[in-house]
């Protein structure tokens, strides 16, 4: 599996150019395009065997800091509204305003927190396995 599933989302969409329909056609843009975290690591390679794509909406409180963690798989969200900052345990920081996409580091400790007003809402898309994990949390 060496394309990513993004990645085939991403080059069926542009080699349409717009999606035609009864109300006339789609604007196509593309967020992210690249085989690297946002931390500028080089993405791993997928597993082989079956792919299982998951999709959450995660809406974090203003204020609030999230668990430690990390993601086993490969992840990438859009932050709809809000703000969000994102810190490695090596100290690398990324600030996310709405609008912004992020590809998001893989198997590496990390943490999000709001500091904002206002919920921060991200759509995240997960590329896994059936039965592994997307997130591990530490203890």
């Amino acid at each position: 599996m060496k394309k990513t599933v993004l990645g085939i989302i991403v080059a069926l969409l542009l080699s349409c150019n717009v999606w035609a329909g009864n109300s006339g056609s789609a604007d196509v843009q593309v967020l992210t395009k690249t085989g690297s975290s946002w931390d500028a690591a080089e993405l791993p390679a997928y597993p082989t065997g079956k792919a299982e794509i998951t999709i959450l909406k995660i809406i974090i409180p203003a204020g609030v800091k999230l668990p430690r963690h990390k993601h086993p798989v490969i992840n990438a969200g859009v932050l709809l509204r809000g703000a969000l900052t994102v810190v490695t345990d090596q100290g690398k920081t990324l600030y996310l305003k709405a609008g912004d996409s992020i590809v998001e580091v893989v198997d590496r400790w990390h943490s999000g927190i709001n500091e904002g007003n206002e919920p921060a809402e991200i759509i995240v898309f997960y590329a896994g396995t059936p039965g592994s994990p997307i997130t591990v949390k530490d203890e």
